[in-house]
């Protein structure tokens, strides 16, 4: 989806960029309530009462009320912007430093061309020496974004991240100040931690909505009855510490309980 090269230091390394991930969402489509048939968005102008051609619209930046600078595809082709065709690195730092939950955006694959296989192995042996991640910039999609570049498996991954005047304060939060957390409440927390621990293995995940809806569609399509599920009571909570030790032995127990089925695919 994106060709250039990375700019590292005085080294050039010719890249294709490609998703890494791909959306497994729900798709619905809007229907007209009386006859079922599919509602179809209309690109349509307000002076000429009429419809207007997805080839035909431009594309406008808003400069003042109701008027506007036309921007053609050439325009943002030919940005004076060094990152439009160029990740330039900036700096390196520990992985650590970056609050992944919070700048992470969307990721994609770093695929070195014929020429650039030479420098692409450099700067991934570099960062595997070093233990870094590289800081960048790209320009992708009508904007610049401030990006990560990190090993991943043989090759080299890139994160998009927000700017940090696109985090939003968490000032106006209510959030409890430290307070002192009773001995037996924290040890039985700490234990309850430690009997839901496990590696991380995504395979043992599954999207569950998305059968959920199969089995919606299945149902009335078939005219059969929708199976509903109550809607759980928010557990009042009047006992923290009995509250803790259920959920310990309950924890417990489903770690017995899957043990024989572990060692039965170890076998």
């Amino acid at each position: 989806m994106w060709r250039g090269a990375i700019s590292f230091g005085m080294v050039a390394i010719p890249v294709r960029l490609y998703l890494a991930t791909e959306s497994k969402s729900p798709s619905f489509r809007l229907l007209c309530p009386n006859d079922r048939a599919p509602i179809r968005n209309k690109r349509w102008c307000t002076v000429e009462d009429r419809e207007i051609g997805w080839n035909d619209a431009l594309r406008g930046y808003e400069v003042g009320k109701d008027e506007y600078v036309v921007i053609e595809d050439n325009d943002l082709d030919e940005l004076p912007l060094h990152t439009t065709h160029t990740i330039d690195i900036v700096e390196f730092c520990p992985d650590e430093e970056i609050e992944a939950g919070l700048y992470m955006k969307s990721a994609y694959y770093l695929e070195p061309e014929a020429v650039g296989g030479r420098p692409y192995n450099l700067l991934r042996a570099a960062l595997d020496k070093t233990g870094k991640v590289a800081i960048g910039k790209i320009a992708l999609r009508d904007r610049e974004h401030l990006c990560r570049l990190a090993l991943h498996d043989s090759g080299l991954l890139l994160n998009t991240l927000y700017w940090p005047d696109e985090i939003r304060s968490t000032k106006e939060l209510s959030i409890p100040e430290d307070g002192e957390v009773p001995k037996r409440e924290l040890d039985m927390a700490v234990m309850l931690v430690e009997n839901l621990s496990a590696h991380f293995d995504p395979q043992r995940h599954k999207d569950e909505y998305r059968e959920a809806l199969l089995k919606v569609v299945e149902a009335k399509m078939a005219n059969q009855p929708v199976e509903r599920l109550a809607a759980p009571e928010p557990a009042k909570v009047t006992d923290l510490m009995a509250a803790l030790k259920a959920s310990v032995e309950a924890a417990q127990a489903g770690k017995k309980a899957a043990e024989p089925v572990r060692r039965r695919k170890a076998s």
